[in-house]
């Protein structure tokens, strides 16, 4: 399986409003990781570039 990055907000939960958002603990700023089984090295180095 492949890791995945989202963004809840505007994804999984973009049908509620922002108050139904924050009440169900989805902020704006969230971002949902789902590590797959790629090697630990690089999923390590890839989070790494992509938060520079």
């Amino acid at each position: 399986s492949k890791s995945i990055i989202t963004h809840p907000a505007s994804t999984t939960h973009a049908q509620l409003s922002e108050d139904e958002q924050l009440k169900a603990g989805i902020s704006a700023g969230l971002i949902r990781l789902s590590v797959g089984l790629e090697n630990a090295d690089d999923l390590i180095e890839d989070l790494k570039k992509a938060l520079a």
